[in-house]
């Protein structure tokens, strides 16, 4: 009986694990994506900044968004404080609402901590994923770009999104001069 409790757990983790690291997050050049997202009722997200998209971000506006690349982590049942509460709007989409875009406004440094369930000492995952993976060493302070993405894949844990507390003026198709031309 134990057993299959375990098993049911363990499924939607899973699950989460593929979608990040096979679809979305890699391929269609997300940074985070989250449980809920995916229809998984956890308070578990993932998320990365890949060296490729920060060196593909022109040179001013990785210095005005504080863009530092950050490996893959998992955040298992995180918690966030607020630790610079300077707030900063910047543009921001994500991979539920694709094409569109609207500045955010969202603290400078933030802190996440959490317990990764079924993790080991020095934080990486034990057999829960099926293999190792780099979890939420608690805990982690992101600034800039990085607190940003901790900011906006915590929203969704709570059922809100980007344009919940965007300035509406900004929202835009990110496509729109395309079509215009």
């Amino acid at each position: 009986m134990a057993a299959a409790g375990l098993v049911r757990r363990r499924a939607p983790l899973r699950a989460l694990w593929r979608g990040a690291s096979s679809c979305s997050l890699r391929r269609e050049g997300c940074v985070g994506l989250s449980a809920p997202q995916l229809g998984v009722p956890l308070q578990v997200f993932v998320a990365e900044l890949p060296a490729r998209l920060v060196e593909e971000t022109p040179a001013e506006e990785r210095r005005r968004r504080q863009m530092r690349p950050f490996p893959l982590r998992v955040f298992v049942n995180p918690a966030l404080r607020v630790l610079d509460a300077r707030l900063l709007a910047l543009p921001e989409g994500c991979c539920s609402l694709r094409g569109f875009s609207a500045y955010v406004p969202r603290y400078q440094a933030v802190q996440v901590t959490g317990r990764p369930a079924g993790s080991r000492a020095g934080g990486r995952a034990a057999s829960w994923l099926g293999r190792e993976r780099p979890l939420l060493r608690a805990p982690v302070e992101a600034t800039g770009w990085a607190a940003r993405i901790v900011q906006h894949e915590m929203d969704h844990l709570q059922g809100i999104l980007y344009i919940d507390k965007m300035d509406s003026r900004t929202f835009t198709n990110v496509h729109w001069a395309e079509l215009q031309d």
